[in-house]
């Protein structure tokens, strides 16, 4: 996803061996438990690098149960964090879940639990999850569509209640050059008033699982859950969602009232690739006159790049998220000359010290709001119209079966601008 060493490449640079856990205070669990039990639920790369990142975040988590659509991916995944972690992972058969019920067996067997499935399936796992009090760490995005983004915000208001965290993976919020640069825009005034964002991620194709004579159609969908909108929201929403974050940070996270999009499928034209586009640009509005761009691909054998650049009435904020160049030039220039971190390792930090200071960190709110705005591009997009983020927000459009069995796969519906209508 990123050079700063995404998640789903994370085994990669771990198998040679053992990584150094970090000698952390043993500050007492608030229940009065030293040892923290946490579930993995979707055990991918995502999920297995968010594992071992759980795992070093605190001397005293362990890893505790697991679930996942499929036996291969959970077998292969524990083998992995065993490898790395043996006195840290304790995940006997009993406590080995698959299927579309793992999730609530994982929850009642945990303190702290990871979610990394695909994003159709988070709005329900997350109320489980904070019904039965676990603290939760949610790989973005949250939904993907309307009904669950409003599913989320509800339980966002539980766990508050209960004084649980809801982490979201939503990195370069704690990236240190991120933060010291949004830092200097909403709280120093380093470029006067936001006037316009602007924000690009160009990125290849990615991965697809060949199709094997045992899965059902449904198996096979969800295999490659990237390519259907209905499990992933679209690339948009599964990836470029880290550069529509960012514009609405350097907008404070004021919501955009409206957006115009375009996009289509110009390279990924073949059926294996489901129903989701290649490309997309969007217009946001902001009720102040702001307009945040956003233009996203995947398409193979192109330029690539990640930047954003905030213009504000003072100056100009610049950066470079795959080469780590942050600077402002104006009234006000500056240069980012900070360490660096690893920004997904102190995601994980950051939530298990809160978990044990007891002062719960709740990012429901902002997670949800990002994958609203996601949403609402692509909504845009599939539609050739001028949505608000009210109609959005609003939206009946239900992307999630209304029940999972394996078996017939999901219909698959081509969106078509200009033709597709608003739901």
């Amino acid at each position: 996803m990123t050079r700063n060493l995404p998640r789903r490449e994370f085994l990669k640079t771990t198998a040679a061996g053992v990584v150094a856990l970090p000698i952390l205070g043993a500050t007492a669990y608030a229940s009065g438990k030293d040892t923290l039990r946490v579930g993995l639920v979707g055990c991918g790369g995502r999920g297995t690098g968010a594992a071992f990142q759980a795992i070093q975040a605190d001397p005293g988590v362990v890893l505790w149960s697991m679930g996942d659509l499929f036996a291969d991916r959970l077998t292969s995944s524990l083998g992995g964090l065993t490898e790395n972690f043996a006195q840290r992972v304790d995940v006997p058969d009993v406590r080995q879940h698959v299927g579309f019920d793992a999730y609530q067996k994982v929850v009642q067997e945990v303190d702290v639990v990871l979610f990394a499935t695909p994003p159709v399936f988070r709005p329900m796992h997350l109320a489980a999850a904070i019904e039965a009090g676990c603290h939760v760490f949610c790989e973005k995005p949250v939904a993907v569509d309307a009904p669950g983004v409003r599913s989320v915000l509800k339980t966002a208001q539980v766990a508050k209640k209960k004084g649980l965290s809801l982490a979201s993976g939503f990195c370069w919020r704690a990236a240190n050059g991120h933060r010291s640069l949004y830092n200097r825009i909403l709280k120093e005034n380093a470029i006067g008033d936001v006037r316009h964002v602007y924000a690009t991620y160009l990125a290849g194709g990615v991965w697809y699982k060949k199709r094997q004579e045992k899965w059902t159609d449904l198996e096979y969908q969800l295999r490659n859950w990237y390519y259907y909108s209905n499990f992933s929201g679209d690339h948009i929403v599964e990836q470029a969602i880290h550069s529509i974050d960012k514009l609405l940070w350097a907008k404070n996270d004021v919501m955009p009232i409206s957006a115009i999009a375009m996009g289509g499928r110009q390279v990924r034209t073949d059926e294996k690739y489901g129903n989701i586009f290649d490309h997309f640009g969007v217009v946001y509005e902001w009720a102040d006159g702001t307009h945040g761009h956003l233009v996203t691909r995947q398409q193979n054998g192109c330029h690539s790049e990640n930047l954003d650049r905030i213009v504000g009435s003072e100056g100009i904020a610049n950066i470079d998220g795959w080469a780590n160049r942050f600077e402002v030039e104006g009234a006000r220039p500056w240069k980012y000359d900070g360490p660096g971190n690893d920004m997904y390792q102190t995601e994980h930090d950051e939530l298990f010290a809160s978990i044990r200071a007891g002062a719960a960190m709740n990012q429901g709110v902002s997670m949800a709001h990002s994958t609203m705005a996601a949403i609402l591009g692509r909504m845009s997009a599939y539609t050739g119209q001028r949505i608000t983020w009210e109609q959005a927000m609003t939206s009946k459009q239900d992307l999630t079966p209304k029940s999972w069995e394996f078996g017939t796969g999901i219909d698959v519906v081509q969106a078509t601008p200009g033709k597709t209508k608003f739901a």
